[in-house]
């Protein structure tokens, strides 16, 4: 062992953590070193649940292994042996023991969940010695072989890295030729067979014998599941959803107990409440004489454990609260100790062995916003919670689901093929077939619908790309349902009559078919899916969607704004609960087909005089615009930014385009086209453009602030309700700059204010999105009455980045950790974060009313909101639709801030 490797065993006290028999080393609160699935196993044994036993090998052992080169750490086997002699004294058995032999699990079990991410392997320690003790112990040799035959294949694919597909065909093939349908179908004498097949395949494929040793079967499993830790899948699921690498995942081994010795046993997954809906019943499917991968994979369809749910299905199989009522009466009282003690919707694995019921895993169950919502309100009514834990409770990410289209009811449809309602929503798009497709199109900027016979986890970035997704096989709590539901992608699954011939490109149901291309709708929540294009319409937002955003601006300390221009965007916003606009962009409403002449007819004027009869033709445009703002938002501070881009960007650029706009507008081509490259910059983004056009042409922001004061006194007459405009100079670098501007603002609002006989209260503040302006905020701060932060600009500044052309390598930087997030998404808080903080120090240190917001697109991202909330910004300011998410951030940063 190197140096470096032994330095590292000698820092992990413990590394092998042992559970069962009524007792364990760890507890829940110990996910971080044990995993959730490891803490969870120990909890549920300190509960005196009926947990099989077994050990756990921490996240630090996973930690060390990769810091030394996959080497393990000196004494993990020396524990690991200890461990299993243990587990095997609990179940009077012995690992490797030809007669009495101990299988075990061995399973992954990072911090967080990530199901179906990492690898699994079960019945290790079977061999062709120990099957025949198998065999004798259970008296059921088929159980036996159909055990071996299932460890071979699974282990050979994660292990010994073969494709599972040549295993399934050697299956296939086999039951075709000897015409069985189901797998329990097959004998003993058949599962022998099979195995000597598999053992074949190994053998051709690898070069090698399928391995006889325990021990080197258990290291094996042990190695690749640490290995899968940083498999492709994995290490996708990881950036999906913000997962650090540095977190590792523990190894859970565990003694095996079956679902597959017959009528008797039986295997499932369950919910102690609805995922899709979050109604307070129970919801599951189970598998009688099957083992858990059955049921998650979806080979075979399972059923409801729920009698109620087995009728409303119109299913003829009994469900387990039917077929196994005593084992049913067991696990419902287990639903409702777990959930007290949790404190949250559980989920569960089971197995029922030979009538005995063994609980495998509990965790925190994944669920979709609706039911998030409804389950933290419903804990928060039954007292299990406070409000202030319903608050953290909802992923402020998740609301986008709620904010997705349903199908509109009276629109008409043509049903294709109907499934289970695995997760609910509605999309349209295109039929593709592979997630490598589906990622590709989507790309550019299509949308898709990926269809498949069953997902499995490598097929993350598809279902990540796709609008939805619909399997042929699998039930409620597949891979394609449980990871659609995290998602937020409607999901259809287990639909039966569907059959998909990809080398056709063809799918049909029910005799139709369909091509690849085809547009289909699919409504995850009825479980249905259309030919072509069905309505859409949006959803209401009320109910426990109110009472939980109620609950959060009640705990909230920033105020939420919105970003918006048109009286659509700022009604919008209202809806969603906004404060006020946070950022009304004055550019956006140039383009109109009937202003943009105006505008260029003012960009090509030659004199003052020309600019300013031009802008006259757009006062009463703009004035329009501010009023209709003015009048939605009711007297809530409405942020106007002056004109921000350069005036290139309203000229027409092609040849073709400048004879088009000429002819049009009466203006001589030629001189267009000079006006047009005159204006021309290398670097816009740094050129002609905010504040600098204030200081160059004084009289477009001269008529921009006319038109806001006198929509503002025109507005507060007619509506009765105060209108405090703000007005925002955009790209300040040096306080002179804003000095200057702000002068000739004062100077116009003085004149109109004056000349209408009344009282207006304004505001002049300043974008803060140079690093210059934030080092001299103090002096800045002596003209602005606020300021804004434009951290999309601030942050292309900073690091030197164009947030338009950087897209084509910041993939390379995130993929090789340099950054660990993409600095447009999350705020930098090293970095710009702190020149944010230096301008918020000394602004307020200048000028203590001063007023702070931001307004670039962080401040609709959760983890940008908790930074600026521990800053101290008065608010922050996203799209419309983002409303909600940043108000429930905020309430959950506030809180956060207060625990800390």
């Amino acid at each position: 062992m190197s140096k470096t490797a032994q330095a590292a065993s000698a820092t992990i006290a413990k590394m092998v953590y042992g559970f069962g028999g009524g007792v364990a080393d760890g507890d829940a609160s110990m996910k971080n070193l044990l995993g959730g699935k490891g803490a969870n196993l120990a909890e549920m044994s300190n509960l005196g649940l009926p947990v099989p036993p077994g050990f756990t090998i921490t996240t630090e052992v996973c930690t060390a292994f990769y810091a030394n080169g996959r080497a393990y750490p000196d004494g993990l086997k020396e524990a690991v042996d200890a461990a299993l002699v243990r587990v095997g004294e609990l179940v009077d058995r012995e690992f490797a023991d030809p007669a009495r032999p101990l299988l075990v699990s061995v399973r992954s079990g990072a911090r967080a969940s990530m199901p179906g991410m990492m690898d699994t392997v079960l019945n290790l320690g079977l061999n062709d010695e120990t099957v025949k003790g198998l065999a004798a112990l259970s008296g059921d040799e088929r159980f036996a072989y159909d055990s071996y035959r299932r460890f071979i294949q699974m282990y050979s694919n994660v292990v010994l890295g073969l494709d599972h597909h040549a295993f399934e065909e050697i299956l296939e093939t086999y039951k075709e030729d000897n015409d069985f349908i189901l797998d329990t179908e097959l004998s003993a004498s058949d599962w022998k067979e099979i195995i000597s097949a598999y053992k074949k395949e190994v053998k051709d494929a690898s070069d090698r014998d399928f391995p006889q040793d325990a021990n080197d079967q258990l290291w094996g499993a042990i190695t690749a599941v640490f290995g899968s830790w940083r498999n492709e899948r994995a290490n996708v699921y990881r950036r999906l959803q913000g997962i650090p690498e540095s977190w590792g995942t523990a190894v859970n081994v565990q003694a095996m107990v079956f679902g597959n010795m017959g009528a008797t046993s039986a295997t499932g997954v369950a919910f102690t409440r609805d995922p899709s809906t979050g109604e307070n019943i129970r919801y599951g499917e189970f598998l009688i004489n099957a083992q858990g991968e059955d049921v998650v994979a979806g080979i075979r369809t399972p059923q409801p454990i729920m009698k109620a749910r087995r009728i409303a299905m119109g299913e003829n199989e009994p469900s387990m609260e039917e077929a196994m009522p005593a084992a049913f009466g067991e696990l419902s009282g287990i639903f409702q100790k777990l959930e007290t003690h949790y404190r949250d919707m559980q989920d569960i694995e089971f197995t029922v062995q030979e009538g005995k019921l063994w609980m495998l895993q509990t965790r925190n169950g994944k669920r979709t916003a609706a039911a998030s919502m409804k389950i933290a309100v419903d804990m928060c009514r039954e007292g299990l919670i406070s409000e202030e834990e319903a608050v953290g409770r909802v992923d402020p990410h998740s609301l986008d689901q709620l904010l997705h289209p349903t199908l509109d009811p009276d629109a008409p449809r043509d049903l294709f093929l109907s499934g289970l309602p695995a997760s609910p929503g509605a999309a349209s798009g295109e039929i593709v077939f592979s997630s490598d497709e589906a990622e590709r199109l989507s790309q550019e900027g299509r949308n898709v619908i990926l269809v498949r016979v069953e997902t499995s986890p490598e097929d993350i970035h598809g279902m990540h790309a796709a609008r939805a997704i619909v399997t042929a096989r699998g039930g409620m709590t597949s891979h394609a349902a449980v990871v659609a539901r995290g998602m937020g992608r409607p999901c259809v699954c287990g639909a039966g009559d569907l059959r998909i011939n990809e080398a056709s490109g063809e799918l049909e149901a029910a005799g139709r078919k369909l091509s690849k291309g085809d547009t289909i709708t699919v409504d995850g929540a009825a479980g249905k899916v259309y030919v072509g294009e069905v309505a859409k319409i949006e959803p209401e937002l009320h109910g426990d969607f109110a009472e939980l955003m109620s609950w959060a601006d009640k705990h909230r300390r920033m105020q939420v704004r919105a970003n918006a221009e048109t009286p659509h965007d700022a009604e919008v916003a209202r809806g969603f609960g906004a404060e006020g606009i946070g950022l009304c962009r004055t550019e956006h409403m140039f383009f109109d087909a009937d202003r943009i002449v105006a505008v260029r007819r003012m960009i090509l004027a030659e004199t003052k005089e020309g600019r300013e009869s031009a802008l006259a033709k757009l006062l009463p445009m703009q004035r329009s615009d501010f009023e209709a703002l003015f009048k939605v938002m009711a007297g809530l501070p409405v942020t106007v930014r002056l004109l921000d881009p350069p005036l290139h960007e309203f000229l027409p650029h092609s040849d073709e385009e400048i004879e088009e706009v000429a002819a049009s507008s009466g203006v001589d081509a030629a001189k267009l086209k000079r006006r047009a490259q005159s204006l021309h910059e290398f670097n816009p983004m740094l050129g002609h453009r905010g504040c600098r056009l204030g200081v160059s042409y004084p009289e477009i922001y001269e008529m921009q602030t006319r038109a806001i004061i006198e929509a503002a006194i025109g507005v507060a007459r007619e509506t009765g309700n105060p209108v405090i405009p703000e007005i925002m100079v955009p790209l300040v670098g040096e306080a002179r700059e804003l000095a200057f501007v702000k002068e000739r603002i004062d100077a116009i609002a003085r004149e109109v204010i004056s000349a209408a006989g009344v009282e207006l209260e304004y505001l002049v503040g300043t974008m803060i999105e140079l690093p210059r302006a934030a080092l001299t905020a103090d002096k800045i701060a002596a003209d602005a009455e606020f300021f804004s932060f434009g951290t999309n600009d601030l942050t292309q500044t900073t690091f030197g980045l164009s947030r338009d052309d950087s897209a084509s390598f910041l993939s390379d930087y995130l993929r090789t950790k340099i950054y660990e997030v993409d600095p447009f998404v999350t705020l930098d808080d090293e970095g710009v974060g702190e020149l944010v903080r230096i301008a918020v120090e000394k602004g307020r240190r200048a000028r203590p009313g001063l007023k702070l917001g931001i307004c670039g697109e962080h401040g609709g991202d959760p983890k940008s909101i908790r930074i600026v909330e521990g800053i101290g910004l008065d608010y922050v300011s996203c799209s419309p639709y983002r409303t909600p998410i940043a108000r429930l951030a905020a309430a959950q940063a506030a809180l956060q801030k207060g625990d800390a």
